[in-house]
C-alpha cells in the first residue's frame, strides 16, 4: 500500500495544505503510476518518497506564484506522467486543465488516472505543441501554460507562449543554473509576445533540490508564423 507521508510533511514548507480527500487522490495517483510503469515507461522515479519529492512536491512549487488560485485555464505542455498539471489540479479543483503530450501511451495512462480519481474539468490530449499551437481551438486560449519539459527555454517558449492569451502567463520550471539560458532566450520570448516578469528560486521540500520558475507574461499576440512546424523550434531556435 502506497502512502504520501513525505508529501504531507513537505507541503507545509510550500505554505499550503491538503484535505484528506486530496491526500487519497495522491495515493491513488501514485499507485496507478507504479502499476502502469511496469507496463510502459512513464518515469524512472518509482520509490514512494522519491515520487513524493521529485514529482508531487516539485509539481506543486508553482503554487508559490499565487497564479494557480481560483478558476483558471491551464495547459501543461509535455506533461509526461501528468507533471505538473495533475498535482496542480488535485490541489485546486477549480482549475480547467489540459494535459498535452506527444506520446499516446502516456495519454491512455493519464485518462485512466483522471477517471479513477473522478476528476472533472481536465482533459489529456495527444499531439505536438508546434501543431496544436496553431489550431484555433487551442491558440491563445489559456490563462497559464506551464511546462516541466526538458528543452531549452528558447525552444520551449515557441512551443508554449502561443497557447497563452494576452495577459496570461507561461511558467517554465527549470533548474537552478538558468541565467545563461535565460539570456539566450530573450529574443525568442520578445518575438513571441512575452516578457520575463520574474525568476523565482524555489526549494523542493524534503530535499536539497533548488529549481527556478521563469514567469513570462504574454503582453502581445504571437505572430501567426509561430510556432514553426517540422521540428524547427528545436533544430533552429529563435
Amino acid at each position: 500500500m502506497s502512502n504520501v507521508n513525505t508529501l504531507i510533511e513537505g507541503i507545509v514548507d510550500l505554505g499550503i495544505e491538503l484535505k484528506k480527500e486530496q491526500e487519497e487522490k495522491f495515493i491513488k495517483y501514485k499507485e496507478l503510476l507504479k502499476e502502469w510503469n511496469e507496463k510502459i515507461n512513464i518515469t524512472a522515479i518509482t520509490e514512494d518518497e522519491e515520487i513524493d519529492i521529485k514529482h508531487f512536491l516539485d509539481s506543486l512549487t508553482p503554487t508559490s506564484t499565487k497564479l494557480f488560485e481560483h478558476k483558471k485555464s491551464v495547459i501543461d505542455v509535455g506533461t509526461g506522467g501528468g507533471f505538473p498539471g495533475l498535482p496542480l489540479k488535485i490541489f485546486n479543483d477549480e482549475l480547467e486543465v489540459t494535459l498535452l503530450d506527444s506520446l499516446n501511451k502516456r495519454i491512455v495512462f493519464l485518462n485512466e488516472v483522471i477517471k479513477s480519481l473522478n476528476l472533472k474539468g481536465i482533459v489529456a490530449i495527444h499531439g505536438r505543441a508546434e501543431e496544436l499551437g496553431n489550431a484555433i481551438k487551442y491558440r491563445e486560449q489559456y490563462d497559464i501554460c506551464v511546462s516541466r519539459a526538458v528543452a531549452s527555454l528558447n525552444t520551449l517558449s515557441e512551443y508554449c507562449i502561443p497557447f497563452v492569451r494576452v495577459g496570461g502567463y507561461f511558467i517554465s520550471m527549470k533548474g537552478s543554473d538558468i541565467d545563461e539560458e535565460l539570456k539566450e532566450s530573450e529574443k525568442a520570448i520578445k518575438t513571441l509576445g512575452g516578457r520575463v516578469v520574474k525568476k523565482e528560486i524555489v526549494s523542493v521540500p524534503k530535499s536539497d533540490i533548488i529549481h527556478s520558475l521563469i514567469i513570462i507574461e504574454k503582453i502581445k499576440e504571437t505572430p501567426t508564423k509561430y510556432p514553426r512546424s517540422g521540428g524547427k523550434p528545436k533544430k533552429n531556435p529563435l
